[in-house]
């Protein structure tokens, strides 16, 4: 990049960067009850007792929202703006969460009215906006491209991370955590082109989580000789294997699934793509209720999963790549999509014995023992073991006295949908 700078193919770039106290100290739950936090994936306020005992930076708008920070960060940019040239250039700002994207155009257009109003300026709409996958972000990419009259500060997740070329670009904003070269020289790459009509020689990245610390990051390791071959190591830039029918990337900078980007194939990290699942499924379904209740009815739960990116093969592949395969998953979009800690299906399994204790006493011995021969399918395999008719001639289950044993109570399936809504509980 330097060397491109230096011979005249890309901009400038200055570096401003920005430090927020709250990043650097972390935040207590006793610090939180004189603040109004929210859940960083619903959006919805939280109280005191629903939060960690400590959140670390990387935690905000991930985890937890805070709009004093969100509004903080975006008073202190907007003036850098006014600074620098006003209001009008073109920026991208790099976002944790869908939520997040949506509070920063919200706050963005708020600081503009507030301007306008003050300078008696006409007002140039559209102003700030999302532009997400989730969002349908791409209808805007032309406008932000061309547009000299509206579309001025983009709010983003992923969406332009890479293959999109904005040369009028002045600003990159990162208030987003960072931890790939890759991703982060994806993000930077997006301003990094010389834009002569409107005279653009440089721009600039405000870096307010540290992110250009990864400049000039190594994206290659040096493989280690093993005994065996010893003396003829070579330099080993990355490796690629197949998950679930996935092309994966890995190299010493992190795991890079090949999926679709847009209208391209593109390489994405972990973190990105679950944030693909993540703004499909919270389209679909908006509480971790609504989620448990579609994912226990079979019809429901195929439907849902249809409508997710690459359906069930991502989820199998987030699974499988974020080491969770002992969790039903469930436990993998719950996660993702609601911020809910995950639960192994044996942990699930533990708790369905013992919170559940009074009501599975209350029913008839040989229903209870069968539906605890159940819920230890439910911990070799996930909740479709309990749909699977041949469940019912498994040892531990037969020997229980198996769909008998359920019918005591007259509707086999009712007491089955009951015990997947126990397994599946909070």
């Amino acid at each position: 990049m330097a060397q491109g700078i230096e011979d005249g193919y890309l901009p400038a770039c200055e570096i401003i960067k920005r430090e927020i106290n709250l990043d650097v100290t972390g935040i207590k739950r006793e610090d939180i009850e004189v603040r109004v936090a929210k859940n960083a994936i619903t959006g919805q306020v939280i109280s005191p007792d629903e939060t960690r005992e400590f959140y670390e930076a990387q935690s905000f708008e991930n985890i937890i929202q805070l709009p004093d920070r969100v509004k903080a960060m975006c008073r202190d940019l907007f003036d850098m703006l006014i600074e620098t040239g006003g209001p009008h250039q073109k920026t991208v700002i790099f976002c944790t969460r869908d939520t997040h994207a949506d509070a920063v155009a919200n706050e963005m257009n708020n600081l503009y009215a507030d301007w306008c109003n003050k300078n008696a300026e006409k007002r140039l709409e559209p102003y700030a906006f999302k532009c997400t996958a989730s969002a349908q972000g791409s209808q805007y990419i032309a406008d932000l491209r061309g547009s000299e009259r509206s579309h001025f500060i983009a709010t983003t997740v992923d969406l332009i991370t890479t293959g999109v070329d904005v040369p009028i670009l002045r600003n990159i904003v990162f208030f987003r955590y960072v931890n790939s070269p890759i991703a982060f020289q994806q993000m930077i790459g997006r301003g990094s082109r010389i834009h002569l009509p409107t005279n653009k020689l440089m721009f600039r990245v405000y870096d307010y989580t540290n992110a250009t610390r990864l400049l000039g990051k190594s994206f290659t390791t040096q493989l280690k000789p093993s005994r065996e071959s010893e003396g003829q190591s070579e330099e080993k830039k990355e490796k690629i294997i197949s998950v679930e029918g996935f092309d994966v990337h890995i190299n010493s900078a992190g795991k890079y699934i090949v999926t679709k980007v847009g209208d391209k194939m593109g390489m994405v990290t972990i973190e990105e793509y679950s944030q693909m699942i993540s703004s499909s499924l919270t389209e679909k379904v908006k509480t971790i209720d609504e989620l448990r209740d579609s994912w226990i009815d079979p019809q429901k739960r195929k439907e849902l999963i249809d409508s997710l990116p690459d359906d069930g093969r991502g989820l199998r592949l987030l699974s499988e790549l974020t080491e969770r395969k002992e969790y039903d998953l469930y436990d993998v979009l719950a996660e993702i999509g609601f911020g809910s800690a995950p639960k192994k299906r044996e942990e699930r399994v533990f708790a369905f014995e013992y919170k559940h204790k009074n009501w599975l006493d209350r029913l008839p011995p040989k229903t209870k023992n069968a539906l605890m021969a159940l819920s230890r399918q439910f911990e070799k395999g996930g909740i479709e073991e309990l749909e699977n008719p041949l469940v019912f001639q498994t040892p531990d289950v037969s020997k229980a006295g198996g769909l008998n044993a359920l019918k005591i109570l007259g509707d086999a399936k009712k007491i089955i949908t009951e015990t997947k809504k126990r397994l599946l509980a909070a």
